[in-house]
Order: structure tokens, then sequence, then C-alpha cells
């Protein structure tokens, strides 16, 4: 006896459209999500995001890897 299998077609999970903020100065993103010219940092295992501006003045301490509690 065959049985008809029917796969559904799953769509992927929509994420809720987080609002991304600058950790320092505080400024939201325009769109979903980060823009390309952010930076996203992993510190203590939070996931951080700095603006373009933000990132542009602390560039030399961002490269070496300084936590930002050192900025």
């Amino acid at each position: 006896m065959d049985e008809e299998t029917h796969h559904r077609i799953q769509q992927p999970a929509q994420r809720d459209a987080a609002v991304v903020v600058c950790t320092l100065c505080g400024t939201s993103a325009d769109s979903e999500g980060a823009p390309p010219t952010w930076i996203c940092s992993v510190e203590k295992g939070r996931r951080q995001h700095f603006c373009e501006a933000c990132a542009r003045t602390h560039i030399r301490a961002i490269e070496s890897r300084l936590d930002s509690a050192w900025w």
C-alpha cells in the first residue's frame, strides 16, 4: 500500500525587524539591520554595532581589537 507523502515547503522564519542602534552615540539605522558602513563587534558575548561616524573616530582602537570600554 502506497501512501502519499506531502512535504510542506517551509518558508524561512521571519526575523523580527530589530532596529539597530549605535552602542556609543545612540544613532539608529534607517533600514532593517545595520547598513554596510556600520561595524559589528562581539564583546563579552554581546553583539554591538557602531555607526560610521563612531567607527571612523575610533578606527585605530577597533583595528587594535581593544574593547570599547577602553575607547
